[in-house]
């Protein structure tokens, strides 16, 4: 045997084997070829094949490739599905949130679904949402120790809230957006402040919707994944006397001062009292001793005969 027939045998021998194999992995997925091709939603043997060994479950791309043809979705390449798959994306999820949003009439294609997915998000709770709004408690009794937001009017009174936000999900701005926290806090300082800029609590309990649109006003929903839809003020009640409180406490921090500042000018002039008394005691006893010098001053001044007695006999 020659040579160029042991290469033609070789050839012909491994070609046999890539056929067998072949269509031993062809007839393992033909059913799943013969579901997509009756179903329109057609997908190469070939590609079936190659599936398998890149590690992706060709039942999982071909079910969802059905569902999206059934489902009238525009066309997306079997291509994006496997590069979804194989980056940990869940390609049925991200399907079923294309239909949902289709049937809504929502803006979402596949390139915003499966960023989403893949950020972590759950992509069909985020189209349900924009859907349905969804109701948050402001503030939030299962994450914060509070159960009111407490703010003071300027005439000092305060006034205790809570409040209920609907909110839409922001698709747009769902990867990269703020979460429900930052809803909360904006909403709860929206809240506060607009009782702060109120003359009177008697304002805001005669008409409690002057809060929400204050708030409302101010676009809180800005770079955040939600988009507001109300604000309703759920319950407000009336607190403490804040001005009072801090006026009396001012007072008795004025009369304390006050007492302080008597308490050391007593001290002064106690002080300075004793300085005098000392002071007194101490040229008295320079004036005794003045006093005591006298005596002596005058005997000298008789033993030096510079002192002279008068007798008037004498004369």
């Amino acid at each position: 045997m020659t040579a160029v027939q042991f290469l033609i045998l070789a050839s012909i021998f491994f070609g046999v084997v890539l056929v067998i194999v072949f269509f031993v992995l062809f007839s393992k997925y033909f059913h799943l070829w013969l579901r997509g091709f009756v179903t329109g939603a057609h997908v190469d043997p070939i590609r079936l094949v190659l599936m398998s060994l890149r590690k992706v479950n060709p039942h999982v791309i071909v079910d969802t490739r059905i569902m999206s043809v059934q489902a009238g979705l525009p066309k997306i390449p079997t291509g994006a599905y496997e590069a979804h798959y194989l980056a940990g994306g869940n390609v049925r999820r991200v399907v079923q949130a294309l239909i949902a949003a289709q049937r809504a009439k929502i803006d979402l294609d596949w390139d915003t679904a499966s960023a989403i997915d893949l950020a972590g998000r759950d992509v069909m709770d985020a189209v349900r949402t924009s859907v349905d709004p969804k109701v948050i408690d402001c503030p939030d009794l299962k994450k914060h120790a509070r159960n009111t937001l407490d703010g003071v009017a300027k005439d000092g009174i305060q006034l205790k809230a809570r409040a209920r936000v609907t909110v839409r999900t922001n698709l747009a701005q769902l990867v990269g957006g703020a979460t429900e926290e930052t809803v909360i806090a904006r909403v709860g300082e929206g809240i506060v402040s607009a009782i702060g800029s109120c003359e009177s609590h008697k304002e805001v309990l005669a008409n409690p919707m002057l809060i929400a649109k204050a708030v409302l006003s101010k676009s809180l929903d800005s770079q955040t994944a939600y988009e507001i839809v109300s604000i309703d003020i759920a319950d407000i009640d009336v607190g403490d006397n804040v001005g009072a409180r801090l006026q009396t406490d001012q007072a008795e921090a004025d009369m304390r001062v006050a007492r302080a500042r008597a308490e050391e000018r007593r001290a002064k002039a106690v002080a300075t009292e004793a300085e005098m008394t000392a002071l007194t005691q101490e040229n008295r006893a320079k004036v005794i001793e003045a006093e005591a010098q006298i005596p002596l001053a005058m005997a000298e001044a008789f033993r030096s005969g510079n002192l002279r007695v008068h007798n008037p006999e004498t004369n």
